[in-house]
């Protein structure tokens, strides 16, 4: 098993001297859980362990009014106009925004060949035919660990979108890693709708949730901007969900957007930030949970050795309680059954055994066969059916006592021996690797 590892491994160095350390970790992560010879998926599967395999990259969910730049943020963020922008309302649909090995676009039924974990989306009514990817070959910043869903402006009034939006989107954050909210001051920033979905979020994934105030070049004088923001954290601290202190909403916009030359201040590195702080702390939280399932493994292979020895054990002393209770339905009745022959037949038993084996029966058994005597000749034969009767019933008790639980084979055995010692040595060691190479990034090498 460790062979084919290290086999795939070599052969997979090529590939790895072209991504960046941290899009290296997660790709490697995720191939030792989905590889179909060893993976952790498969090994738990065998033991009824259900393990999640990692991502190989974050998801951000992208949600705000319409026109609130979202798409100009992804095209800004992917240094490529990827993502049409001012679409009209009624033909938005969700866009996957994802880095790949050339420039193509994929239709609903592809993007969620690609995304299996998204398959359910497809429950909700026609948001499949709303569904695309769009894949880049961008390198810019950190794009190859990151998957943005860009999801349809919202409004409010009559407007009535093809498929439920707020379901949709209320799925959707369940899955991502981060989610964006833009408020875009010169339009629908207080849209009810934003509100109601944003409010609906948090009760699950605040902390997973940053606020914008996108387009901020076009708030006008700083006191416009002031007020704009006094606006919008005041209807966001009147819903009970989002009521609390220290609300960031940083300012940002696109600098290549930026027409009026406006003096605003420009956070849009922070949300770069947040990106990679959520890349790092996924990056930890996957080789966190690598090993841990990797315990998991193998104290389940150890449990499952022991309760097999238990039953083992246990099977043992079955077939003991069987075999005795089944000695006692044979002897049962040969021994009475003898005891009468000697009593009522004891001149044929001479002819058929000798006169030397009747004589020896005689002395040992021979206090029993007086017994005989006792019982008057119309209830013999009752007591010969009582006789085989207690015997049947002996020989079904030594049957439903000796029944045992199957066992695994020294195969078997063996084969779980190997899977605790690959996941202890070969994955474990793998994760160290990874782990060291993580930390090189930002702590001097003397210090690990």
């Amino acid at each position: 098993m460790s062979g084919k590892v290290r086999q795939k491994t070599s052969a997979n160095a090529a590939d790895s001297s072209t991504q960046s350390i941290n899009e290296r970790i997660l790709k490697e992560c995720h191939g030792l859980y989905t590889d179909p010879d060893s993976g952790l998926v498969k090994i738990g599967e065998s033991l009824n362990l259900s393990l999640l395999t990692p991502r190989k990259k974050i998801t951000v969910l992208l949600i705000g009014n319409h026109s609130a730049g979202k798409s100009s943020f992804i095209n800004w963020y992917v240094e490529e106009h990827i993502q049409r922008t001012g679409v009209a309302i009624e033909t938005q649909g969700f866009t996957f925004v994802t880095s790949g090995r050339k420039r193509e676009s994929l239709t609903g039924n592809a993007t969620l060949h690609l995304y299996p974990d998204f398959e359910p989306l497809r429950q909700i009514e026609g948001v499949t035919d709303y569904l695309t990817t769009e894949i880049s070959t961008s390198k810019q910043k950190k794009f190859s660990l990151v998957t943005f869903v860009d999801t349809p402006g919202l409004v409010d009034g009559d407007m009535k979108y093809p498929f439920d939006v707020n379901k949709s989107i209320l799925w959707l954050g369940d899955l991502a890693d981060l989610i964006f909210v833009f408020f875009d001051p010169i339009g629908q920033a207080l849209c009810k709708r934003t509100l109601n979905i944003v409010e609906a979020l948090s009760e699950k994934h605040a902390e997973r949730m940053k606020f914008f105030l996108s387009k901020a070049d076009e708030a006008g004088m700083e006191s416009d901007r002031q007020r704009v923001m006094m606006q919008i954290v005041q209807e966001l601290c009147k819903r009970p969900g989002l009521n609390r202190t220290g609300f960031d909403m940083p300012t940002i916009y696109v600098p290549s957007m930026n027409q009026k030359q406006s003096r605003c201040v420009n956070q849009i590195d922070e949300v770069c930030k947040e990106i990679e702080k959520t890349i790092n702390g996924t990056i930890q939280t996957t080789l966190n949970s690598l090993e841990r399932d990797c315990d998991n493994i193998a104290q389940k292979v150890e449990q499952t050795i022991e309760d097999d020895r238990v039953t083992s054990s246990q099977n043992l002393k079955s077939r003991v309680r069987g075999a005795t209770y089944g000695f006692l339905g044979m002897l049962l009745p040969f021994v009475l059954l003898t005891t009468f022959l000697i009593s009522t037949q004891h001149k044929a038993l001479k002819t058929i055994l000798g006169q030397d084996l009747v004589d020896t029966l005689t002395i040992y058994l021979g206090p029993l066969s007086k017994a005989w005597n006792s019982i008057p000749k119309d209830y013999t034969m009752y007591v010969l059916a009582a006789i085989l009767g207690l015997a049947l019933f002996m020989l079904l008790i030594a049957k439903f006592v000796s029944r045992t639980k199957p066992t695994m084979s020294r195969k078997q055995r063996r084969s779980l021996l190997e899977m605790k010692d690959y996941v202890q040595s070969v994955v474990k060691t793998k994760k160290q690797t990874l782990y060291s190479d993580y930390l090189k990034q930002s702590v001097a090498e003397q210090d690990l």
